[in-house]
């Protein structure tokens, strides 16, 4: 797999994929870090506010075509979706 594969791919480091309960859940370490469904997405860093868990919210969306975008400005995070930018926060959900 070249680098521009795994930048969008859900990465393999102590992250797993699966689906339970009609939900599609990425977990990283022991958090589920990303949810959805076909009518919500939830986003959850586990107070682990990383650039690896950051990368694998994005690579979750990549993947999965599910349209939003974390990033962090003066050291908050933010998450861009469906042309709006909100304050990130755990537990926080997306209508898709």
């Amino acid at each position: 797999m070249n680098n521009m594969a795994r930048m969008y791919e859900v990465g393999s480091h102590k992250t797993s994929v699966f689906t339970e309960g009609g939900w599609t859940k990425v977990v990283y370490h022991n958090t589920v870090v990303v949810k959805f469904n076909r009518d919500k997405i939830v986003l959850d860093s586990g107070k682990w506010f990383t650039m690896t868990t950051k990368t694998r919210m994005n690579q979750a969306s990549n993947q999965y075509g599910l349209g939003f975008t974390v990033f962090q400005k003066d050291f908050e995070w933010f998450v861009d979706y469906k042309g709006k930018t909100y304050r990130f926060s755990d537990g926080m959900v997306l209508k898709r």
